[in-house]
């Protein structure tokens, strides 16, 4: 099945088909540039989560079901959302969290050092960066949330850009890589958002 169009915060757009899986990212959060966070929970930007909430209001269809990562830079948009539309109502779900990067987790990037990076890059799939999670790991945990979402109906995910790169590859039919260039490198700005059409089953 084929991706719809990508489509960030404010743009117009058409009512979305039955049966997909629309994609959150959270807005920008509120921490330094080269910060490795992951699964850091940090708080967004409360205006620019204001920004994406409204946008996300105009654009989602009546009575879209709503899965959010509980880190409360995800919780924070889904609030705000709901509180702008009376028919949507949400649940938390830790399988929508950001990859885990252990002991990297708020240090900077150019502090963690090059062999460190090198050694995940060289074993991309099973490495554990920071002894914290590897890209199967997620993967997999992405896997089983993918697995309940259903073709003829009408799903939010509001999570991180890990978890939307684990599920485009999902959507098209991957569930395992080998090397560190078949990670989709691309994910929707702060706030925006992207929609799959769903596989029938």
């Amino acid at each position: 099945m084929s991706v719809a169009l990508v489509k960030q915060g404010g743009e117009d757009d058409a009512p979305a088909p039955t049966g997909t899986l629309w994609l959150a990212r959270h807005a920008q959060p509120l921490v330094e540039s080269g910060v490795c966070y992951g699964q850091l929970d940090i708080p967004a930007d409360a205006q620019a989560t204001a920004t994406s909430a409204r946008a996300l209001a105009v654009a989602l269809p009546p009575g879209i079901r709503i899965v959010c990562s509980p880190l409360q830079r995800c919780e924070l948009l889904t609030q705000t959302l709901c509180g702008l539309r009376a028919d949507l109502t949400y649940k938390l779900d830790s399988r929508l969290m950001e990859m885990n990067f252990g002991n990297w987790e708020g240090r900077r990037w150019s502090g963690i050092g090059q062999p460190a990076i090198d050694a995940w890059v060289a074993d991309f799939t099973h490495h554990r960066p920071g002894g914290g999670e590897s890209v199967s790991a997620l993967l997999r945990r992405v896997a089983g949330i993918w697995e309940e979402a259903r073709a003829g109906e009408r799903t939010l995910w509001i999570t991180h850009a890990g978890v939307i790169r684990a599920a485009t590859l999902l959507h098209a039919g991957q569930r395992h890589i080998d090397r560190a260039d078949q990670w989709p490198l691309t994910a929707p700005e702060f706030g925006g958002w992207t929609v799959l059409n769903l596989p029938s089953r």
